[in-house]
């Protein structure tokens, strides 16, 4: 099988244009592929996982506590994540690496499991810090930070990427920093809620981190592919030489 990106034996000593243009690697006059959809799509949630922050900056007294959350900093890393992927997707640029936008979504999976599998009651820095008191906290702010932007880039990484994209390294290199966080959380205390109450729920910390990494590389191994659309120079059906 041929490869599109060397030159044949008749070409390579090829002089003026014409031998210029024959030793171009084919895939280097590829035309790109432009997502407006896609692009659209995570501009959205970018818009969510920004109004959500600010939101959450209205009932919090004080942008430390706020931005010490891990859901918090998981929802900054997404919006950042998904307007560069977009850029790309309008322009037809290649994707961001998978390693990349599965680290990101696994912070928000994890934010998002941790937020709603823990007790009300039990606070920590993992979890969105307490409103004000006497200020009434915005409903909006938790269900767009914990429910719909880790649910839409839920949505985006199986209809709108190409499985098996992620690696066996990453199930070790995404869980690095929560762990981390984790670790500094209970050495140094910071001001964006108490430390986990029981070991129990430290645990459950620790544990959430690495297995939901793994079980994320295994359903992208076995994903179906998604139908994307894809641009054509010609018919697919036989006809005439034109």
């Amino acid at each position: 099988m041929s490869d599109p990106n060397r030159t044949s034996q008749s070409t390579r000593h090829a002089t003026g244009p014409a031998g210029a243009a024959a030793r171009t690697p084919a895939a280097a006059v590829a035309p790109a592929t432009r997502h407006p959809l896609a692009a659209v799509y995570r501009l959205l949630i970018t818009a969510a996982a920004l109004t959500g922050l600010v939101l959450a900056a209205v009932a919090t007294p004080g942008p430390t506590r706020l931005l010490a959350s891990f859901t918090a900093q998981a929802n900054l890393a997404a919006a950042l994540v998904s307007a560069a992927s977009a850029h790309r997707a309008w322009t037809g640029r290649r994707p961001l690496s998978p390693g990349l936008t599965g680290a990101v979504l696994s912070f928000l999976t994890l934010a998002a499991v941790l937020h709603h599998a823990l007790p009300a009651t039990s606070t920590t820095v993992v979890t969105l810090p307490s409103p004000t008191p006497g200020t009434p906290a915005p409903s909006l702010s938790p269900v767009l930070l914990t429910t719909f932007t880790p649910l839409a880039a839920l949505a985006d990484w199986l209809l709108l990427t190409t499985p098996r994209g992620f690696r066996p390294r990453h199930a070790w290199q995404w869980p690095a920093y929560p762990l981390l966080y984790l670790a500094a959380t209970l050495a140094l205390p910071t001001p964006a809620g108490t430390l986990p109450d029981s070991l129990t729920t430290t645990l459950t910390l620790a544990l959430a981190s690495c297995l939901l990494p793994v079980i994320t590389i295994a359903i992208d191994q076995v994903r179906p592919s998604p139908r994307l659309s894809r641009n054509r120079i010609s018919p697919t059906g036989i006809g005439p030489l034109k």
